[in-house]
């Protein structure tokens, strides 16, 4: 029968090592918020919220359950005093808030005080509850339990975080394993041998788990909370700035350190009201990382360091798609655009370094992209009677194409051709200003170029939105100087996997060619695309890239899933396999090999029980066990456990002979119930480690 020692009992080692794995075990749950919060802000957190209330358990063990509770109180309210770096009456709001607030958060969250309250909290409490219940009570693994709770928890919220949580369960399973021999009361040598054993199958289920069908699509409670609504970010829209920033040229804004020139944007306008270009974008708090987009294909990386000089408001400029942001206390993101916002407009000097994912898609994947759909705001166009304008315009301008992005070429082309880059032209991009502009003046800025390309791609069933931003600026030994005078603005269409995609209708100052070589690149790649187009047809009927192999890749792709899960449920077959044929020869050795020959011979009979499937074999006495089996059996069992109740009531009394004589007893035992067995009840007797 299992051991259960009363709480007060056992060794003080035993004890302090009881508690010691309790808060091993909440700190171990609390480190699952390494992919919720930066690993270096968490230690601080995890480490006191897990010693301290295992600490009050063993001290205060003999004292009422009040007194221990009451300290654990105190210890975290003056948890939070470094954590908030003085006195917290804010304390219990902000924890009760922070759930929402890290539901509402990209990851990593910023390690503020207001949030990491929640950590603290959990690990406190389950450091508490686990360490109080091993003192107080007898149970074995009921202390696990907290920890378990608070790691769930941990998986829930750092969905899609970075890192892996794999090695913080198996941490777990180890030290759950550690506890169970602890409070069976056995001895130092068991821990040593079966703290490896649960170590390999820790190992094991490192290897298992990526594999099952939960690890490919987790669920994410954040699909279930509730965002904040679009806000309106500034009371001057970039896209209004545009022409009074041309109007003064050289006042410097910013500067960026780069690898290459590429266009910084600033702001990413997608909704139109016929009046004015505003963001639809839900910006959510943010540690630095901003989600991906759709784009999976070919990326370069530009990593840029970004100081700011004059730049307005709380937009932050950056090359493309960002992916990493650091040095922005605050920093919040969309994550459909990528756009960057400060909590408050950063002062002069304010640096930031940013790294980018630059696009790279093949021309195969350009002449093979469709529009993307899903949200109609995209294509919407405002009610009035310049929409029959804009359709006509564009239909006019795409005329012969049907491939959708050769559309887009074509109207990009028609406005660089048919209109005049001109800075003192009048300012605006209402549907009245824009209908003067396209019938009357024909002369514009971007502000008007990018505004009326994206309205009349809606008319095409093209999604489309308005950025705006920056040309590369003057270079001066690997630092652009952004200046007032470098704004612009472009728009963008979406397509089916290859996300958002620039264009750039705003002709060049000379009324031909464009004096900026980022967008002459991308110009010139139009052109070579819309030679491809005329060599290939329209591209409506051409095979998509993705449907066809390209110089066997196939190969390359690695083995598939069903290999490595079949391959790891296999080498989990025959690891469970190997343990099932040596834990029986492992025991029966060991029980064969005791100290003294007391011990062997209650080894023998335990040996005899093992092999007659008893289950229950350390709860019978001998006489019941023997009437059990009657027969042959009973012809070696009979003696067996005489000799076993003689040990058993007079310890002193086991000699050599009547250790070598019991298990000569037990051997015959052995060979009687294995000829009477049929072989398929013995192998599932094995395998179920009875």
């Amino acid at each position: 029968m299992t051991a259960r020692r009363p709480p007060e009992g056992g060794p003080w080692w035993r004890r302090v090592a009881e508690a010691a794995v309790a808060a091993a075990l909440a700190g171990a749950a609390g480190w699952g918020f390494h992919r919720v919060f930066p690993g270096g802000a968490l230690l601080p957190v995890i480490v006191p919220a897990a010693v301290a209330p295992a600490a009050v358990a063993v001290l205060a063990r003999r004292g009422p359950l009040w007194l221990a509770l009451a300290l654990g109180v105190a210890l975290w309210c003056a948890g939070t005093l470094p954590l908030y770096g003085g006195l917290a009456p804010g304390a219990p709001a902000d924890l009760v808030d922070a759930w929402q607030a890290l539901l509402t958060t990209l990851l990593p969250a910023q390690p503020e005080p207001r949030l990491l309250i929640l950590v603290h909290t959990l690990v406190w409490a389950a450091a508490l509850t686990g360490a109080e219940t091993l003192a107080r009570t007898s149970t074995r693994l009921a202390a696990v339990l907290p920890a378990l709770a608070v790691y769930v928890l941990a998986l829930l919220l750092g969905v899609n975080g970075e890192g892996s949580n794999l090695p913080v369960a198996a941490a777990l399973l180890v030290l759950a394993a550690v506890l169970a021999l602890l409070r069976d009361g056995r001895s130092p040598v068991w821990l040593l041998a079966g703290t490896p054993a649960a170590a390999a199958l820790a190992a094991l289920a490192l290897v298992a788990g990526p594999l099952l069908p939960v690890a490919a699509r987790p669920y994410d409670p954040r699909q279930d909370a509730d965002l904040p609504p679009p806000a309106r970010v500034d009371s001057v829209s970039p896209l209004d700035r545009v022409s009074a920033w041309l109007q003064i040229p050289g006042r410097e804004l910013f500067t960026i350190r780069a690898d290459r020139p590429l266009n910084w944007r600033l702001a990413v306008l997608d909704r139109y009201d016929g009046v004015r270009w505003t963001s639809g974008a839900r910006f959510q708090p943010t540690g630095g990382r901003v989600p991906a987009d759709e784009w999976t294909g070919r990326a370069r990386e530009v990593r840029q360091t970004v100081t700011v000089e004059g730049l307005p408001g709380a937009w932050l400029p950056a090359a493309e798609r960002p992916a990493l942001v650091e040095g922005v206390a605050g920093l919040t993101a969309d994550p459909d655009s990528g756009a960057l916002l400060a909590a408050a407009a950063p002062g002069r000097g304010a640096r930031y370094e940013v790294t980018s994912r630059v696009p790279e898609p093949s021309k195969e994947e350009l002449l093979a992209a469709r529009p993307a759909g899903g949200d109609p705001a995209l294509t919407a166009f405002p009610p009035g009677p310049q929409e029959e304008l804009f359709r006509r315009l564009a239909q006019e301008a795409a005329r012969g194409a049907d491939a959708p992005i050769r559309k887009a070429y074509r109207l990009q082309n028609h406005l660089r051709t048919s209109a005049r880059y001109d800075v003192t032209a009048p300012p605006g991009h209402s549907l009245k200003s824009l209908e003067f502009f396209l019938r009357t003046t024909r002369r514009g800025t971007s502000e008007q170029f990018a505004s009326a390309f994206a309205l009349m791609a809606r008319t095409l069933g093209l999604p489309s939105r308005v950025v705006v931003g920056f040309r590369p600026g003057e270079p001066s030994g690997g630092v652009y100087h952004v200046r007032s005078g470098h704004v612009m603005a472009w728009a963008e269409i979406r397509f089916e996997g290859l996300g958002w995609r620039p264009f750039y209708p705003t002709p060049g100052r000379s009324g031909a060619k464009d004096d900026h070589e980022v967008v002459s690149s991308a110009i010139e790649e139009s052109e070579r695309l819309e030679g491809e187009f005329a060599k290939g047809g329209t591209g409506g009927d051409q095979e998509r890239p993705q449907d066809r192999p390209v110089g066997g890749e196939e190969a390359a792709e690695g083995p598939s899933p069903w290999l490595l899960g079949g391959a790891a449920a296999g080498l989990l077959l025959a690891g469970y396999a190997a343990a099932a044929l040596a834990l029986p020869w492992w025991r029966r050795r060991s029980r064969r090999a005791a100290a003294s020959p007391g011990a062997r011979v209650l080894g023998a009979w335990l040996q005899a029980c093992d092999d007659l499937g008893l289950r229950d074999g350390h709860a019978l006495t001998a006489a019941e066990v023997v009437a059990r089996h009657p027969g042959d059996i009973s012809t070696h069992l009979q003696p067996l456990a005489e000799i076993s109740n003689y040990v058993r009531y007079a310890p002193d009394g086991g000699t050599e002979e009547a250790a070598g004589q019991a298990w000569r007893h037990s051997d015959a035992v052995r060979r009687a119930v294995r000829a009477s067995t049929p072989l398929p009840a013995r192998l599932r007797r094995r395998l179920l480690l009875r």
